[in-house]
């Protein structure tokens, strides 16, 4: 008799806490940026370019911490001290928000947020590698993905009744996101358990050491080029909020884009980390660049309130289609002793190229108006998808 297929594996308990702990989050963090560009800009008085510069610096902020945070998980042992320290710094950045009097507390505080999450992002990455049977490891990153994502749909859903009930006074709203972050971190504490991994036993080296970078296969160093020329296309959200404003839609309502976005990743990304986990996640990964060019082209076009959201799913979309595949190539590329440091290479020039992406896209904003902004984006897609083509990847599949 032909013996019965293995049993899939379940998903791990810490992969579901991980997910909760990025729920919680990402609740709060989502409030907050639903309103800030518009508080900035129409309120406080900045500039679209310097606010373009602001966002570039603080996702390049996060993706050079990530480096740091990578390898020092990796020469620790261990990962879960790393993300209480990062979730612990972004939860004190909170109330730093509601308070500011000047645009340079927001700034401060942004900052701050944007470096606990570089702290937390690649030894948060590197546990779900460690506590994920291989078969199942891209449904494992699409389902903490997925309620990453849930937590961000909340919270920009939850601005629109707080704006409508508070009459759009913004520093009101912006308390109700203290309580959130700080519900994470007690989440993390209690929640999340990694596997007993023996120390490094090495003495601590530099993050760009050299040595380390030679042991990482020349696929590795194509999935990083892919993500950060994918990255150099794909600017900031922020300008998503801005591009509503244009449309007339009340201010009040505004969160509703980040809103329709989240539900639009949510919906997907865990399906499609599962299928990642038996089709070639290239395919997946075009498809994802494929969804950002038409939301590009929309958005880029003459605009109303539909095509907004049609290209603001779009956008979600693409998210759905890439992030958690990415995190999946990255994994599947890096030797598993190094796995901390293979995210945090992979985040570094990913954040270089973000930086530079949404500076290019504040001064464009400025000079020759949203629409250049988004087919700018449009054309800068060209280099990942020719990328693709070079790169040959399938999931790995049990034994």
């Amino acid at each position: 008799m032909p013996l019965a297929p293995a049993a899939r594996p379940s998903i791990p308990r810490t992969v579901w806490a991980l997910g909760f702990v990025s729920l919680f989050m990402d609740l709060s963090s989502e409030l907050i940026h639903a309103l800030l560009p518009v508080f900035l800009v129409s309120t406080m008085g900045m500039s679209v370019a310097a606010l373009g510069m602001l966002e570039g610096a603080a996702e390049a902020t996060t993706m050079i911490v990530k480096m740091l945070s990578g390898p020092i998980s990796d020469w620790m042992g261990k990962r879960k001290a790393l993300l209480l320290a990062g979730y612990g710094l972004a939860a004190l950045s909170k109330p730093l928000f509601p308070l500011a009097s000047a645009p340079a507390t927001v700034v401060f505080a942004r900052i701050a947020d944007r470096v606990g999450k570089g702290i937390r992002g690649a030894p948060r990455d590197a546990l779900v590698a460690d506590v994920a049977p291989a078969e199942i490891r891209g449904a494992c990153y699409g389902l903490r993905q997925s309620m990453d994502t849930i937590g961000a749909i909340a919270g920009p859903l939850l601005a629109i009744p707080l704006m409508l009930h508070f009459g759009d006074h913004i520093r009101t709203v912006l308390w109700f996101a203290v309580a959130p972050a700080f519900v994470c971190v007690a989440l993390l504490w209690a929640g999340v358990r990694e596997p007993d991994r023996a120390a490094a036993h090495r003495p601590f080296r530099a993050p760009l050491h050299w040595r380390a970078a030679r042991e990482f296969e020349p696929r590795y160093w194509l999935v990083a080029a892919i993500g950060g020329t994918f990255a150099l296309a794909r600017f900031s959200e922020a300008f998503l909020v801005l591009r509503a404003q244009q449309t007339g839609i009340d201010f009040a309502w505004i969160p509703a884009v980040l809103v329709v976005m989240n539900v639009a990743y949510a919906l997907c990304a865990y399906p499609i980390g599962k299928l990642a986990d038996s089709i070639d996640r290239r395919s997946l990964l075009i498809v994802g660049l494929a969804l950002l060019l038409a939301a590009d082209l929309l958005l880029g076009a003459r605009l109303s309130p539909w095509t907004l959201f049609i290209g603001v799913a779009a956008w979600g979309l693409h998210m759905g289609f890439t992030q958690g595949v990415l995190s999946a190539m990255v994994a599947d590329t890096a030797p598993a002793a190094l796995r901390g440091t293979a995210f945090g290479i992979f985040n570094l020039i990913s954040g270089l190229a973000m930086l530079l992406s949404s500076a290019i896209a504040g001064w464009l904003w400025q000079r020759y108006g949203a629409s250049a902004v988004f087919f700018a984006g449009a054309g800068l897609l060209a280099a990942p998808l020719a990328m693709c083509t070079f790169i040959r990847t399938r999931a790995p599949r049990a034994g």
